[in-house]
């Protein structure tokens, strides 16, 4: 990784457009997830823009009442029965403006929090239903940025961007038809200013958008290496690595501060710059406005047909700074909602992967058996389990779980151009353990990983209880394996809720008897606070040989007919080891098991011993046998050769 960041070409610029499939998709969303609230809220935005806008009308008649008072030499009194009612009319436009933009604030703020509450929980259950191709194939901090960094730019769209979006076109609209109202004139040359000022936004705002985008790649990019290291730290101390770890660090650093920095000193040059044309433009308003005002022809062109006088020209000119304020505002919120939706289209991505399929019909039961044999399904749970096979004629019927696996003539490879198993059998008959044995990528994780169905084969079959496994729903087809794997996954939360994963309705006294029978009991009670210890970090407070046994009580207390042990003892000592093994021998009795171990004192009592090389069985049988054909396992175990 440490190189590439250097090698790899330069990627296209970004277009600086808005992408309005993810606008009308968070517009949509928003919408169904309050589809009273949401038009509330843009209507008292609406209101308030209008409310904003539309007092220059009365200020304009007020002015003129005051003018025509002055001119005519008008009592007050009398000048007053003009000036009241604008005044009035204002304080109640003002008055209803301060009650939309409350209601607004309190809604937006209402609305906001439920809908990215409602998105993680989104992405989240998504995420449950992905692949675990998925997550092998992309960084796990990349996966996390999304949840913090891209949902929080959707929180900036949705509260502040949109709003404010929505609030400015409606003043520029507003504002635009009460200055026609006034002097068509006078309108055409602060549109033409407005014109100058798109232009320059245009010119100078491109750049902003194109590195804000590359800004929240680089965040993710940050976040999954800095996950990395993370999780790596003592293999990086031990090969005292902190130099390099440093450098690389410094190098996507580097690419997010570029980014970052050219992405803010593009948008901090556009503020200035518009703000100046527009302060420009208010100066040149005010000059053309009083030539108006002097040059015969040009006062009564207005829709409003009053001449054009210093009455119209303050509050137009104010009209005028509000004008180009709200395009400047315009033009901010635009990089802004490019930044908002470039987060969304990564949230998007990750709630539109494609869930895992899952097209079996066959589920696992409870069930009875009577002394004639036949089998019944019951809710109860009654350790009988069987096999729920519903046909195409209507009819149903029940086979009862054996433990029997078959894999045959198995091909299989994680990509298309790369095969790992080739032409794989293997059979385990009911009560069996068969053991796996290889170097280090012959395929003997891979094996597991597809009777668990986290990846499906490419040719042939493998069959449980005499059922293609393709047509077992897979939630039950992995109810009935239990697995202990070499690194343990222990969660935050109580060692009584750690065993209980593995059967969330299992009580206490349950837990506890698994804890007994894997020979973790005996530790667990020795904690300060026993089976209430609560543990954090992957029980960072645990040994190795103690978060293993958990892991096994863990898979005692779901009980299931087959056991998939994946080199639970291979990180462990000799002493505990043998504290392991006893707990799996517990484990394992009475269940079809399959171990896979570099220890070849733990799979010597197998009933079937599998030696795989480069994706094939090379050879089969048990201890007894193997040793006498004097091949690859006779080998291993005498010592002459080793694995890798």
């Amino acid at each position: 990784m440490n190189k590439q960041a250097k090698n790899k070409a330069p990627e296209m610029p970004h277009k600086r457009k808005i992408n309005f499939k993810a606008l009308g998709r968070v517009v949509k969303m928003l919408y169904q997830a309050y589809p009273v609230l949401v038009p509330l809220m843009v209507f008292c935005i609406l209101f308030s823009a209008a409310v904003a806008a539309i007092p220059g009308v009365f200020i304009q008649k007020i002015l003129a009442a005051i003018e025509l008072a002055l001119k005519n030499q008008t009592p007050w009194v009398d000048a007053a029965k003009d000036i009241l009612p604008n005044i009035i009319t204002l304080i109640v436009l003002y008055s209803l403006s301060l009650i939309s933009t409350t209601v607004f604030n309190q809604l937006g703020a209402y609305i906001t929090q439920g809908f990215l509450s409602k998105m993680r929980c989104a992405m989240f259950d998504g995420m449950q239903n992905l692949p675990i191709r998925y997550f092998d194939t992309n960084k796990h901090g990349d996966i996390m940025s999304r949840y913090t960094n891209d949902i929080d730019t959707l929180r900036q769209l949705i509260s502040q961007s949109l709003p404010s979006l929505i609030s400015s076109s409606a003043v520029v609209i507003t504002v635009l038809f009460v200055m026609l109202y006034f002097s068509v004139w006078m309108t055409l040359v602060v549109l033409t200013g407005v014109l100058a000022m798109l232009f320059v936004s245009k010119k100078v705002g491109g750049g902003s958008a194109k590195y804000f985008i590359r800004q929240q790649k680089a965040v993710g990019k940050t976040e999954g290496f800095v996950q990395e290291m993370m999780n790596g730290q003592k293999v990086i101390k031990v090969f005292c690595h902190e130099k390099e770890a440093q450098k690389d660090f410094d190098e996507i650093n580097e690419e997010l501060y570029r980014d970052s920095s050219r992405a803010h000193a593009y948008a901090n040059m556009l503020g200035p710059i518009i703000m100046n044309i527009g302060n420009i433009l208010y100066v040149l308003a005010a000059i053309i406005g009083g030539v108006f005002i002097l040059t015969p022809g040009f006062e009564n062109v207005s829709f409003s047909m009053e001449p054009f006088t210093v009455a119209i020209l303050i509050p137009f000119l104010s009209m005028t700074k509000q004008f180009t304020g709200q395009v400047n505002q315009f033009s901010q919120q635009i990089n802004s909602i490019i930044m908002g939706l470039a987060g969304a289209s990564r949230v998007f991505e990750l709630m539109d992967e494609e869930p895992e399929a899952d097209d079996g019909y066959v589920k696992l039961v409870n069930a009875k058996i009577d002394d004639e044999g036949n089998i019944t399904e019951t809710n109860e749970r009654t350790g009988v389990w069987a096999w729920k096979h519903p046909h195409g004629d209507g009819t149903t019927t029940y086979t009862r779980l054996m433990g029997d696996v078959r894999l045959v003539d198995v091909d299989f490879g994680y990509t298309e151009e790369k095969t790992v198993l080739h032409n794989v059998s293997v059979f385990a008959e009911p009560g069996q353990k068969v053991a796996f044995v290889g170097a280090t990528g012959a395929g003997k994780t891979t094996i597991t990983n597809l009777l668990n169905r986290f990846y499906d084969i490419a040719d042939g079959k493998i069959r449980y209880d005499g059922i293609n496994i393709n047509k077992i729903k897979k939630s039950d087809l992995r109810r009935s394996l239990g697995i202990v794997l070499q690194d343990t996954n222990l969660f935050t939360g109580s060692v009584m809720e750690n065993i209980r994963y593995g059967r969330l309705d299992a009580t206490d006294e349950e837990c506890i008897a698994a804890a007994r029978l894997a020979g973790a009991d005996d530790f667990i009670t020795r904690l300060p606070e026993g089976y209430k210890t609560e543990l954090a970090n992957n029980g960072a407070n645990l040994s190795q040989g103690q978060r293993q046994l958990i892991a096994i009580a863990r898979a005692a207390v779901a009980d299931p007919p087959v056991m998939i042990l994946d080199e639970a003892t291979s990180s462990i000592d000799t002493r505990t080891e043998a504290i392991v093994q006893r707990g799996m021998d517990k484990l394992m009795e009475g269940r079809t098991v399959f171990v896979i171990a570099h220890r070849l004192s733990t799979i010597m009592n197998s009933d079937v011993i599998m030696v795989l090389e480069n994706g094939r069985i090379i050879e089969r049988g048990n201890h007894d046998k193997l040793i006498a054909e004097k091949g690859t396992y006779y080998r291993l175990y005498t010592g002459a050769f080793e694995l890798e």
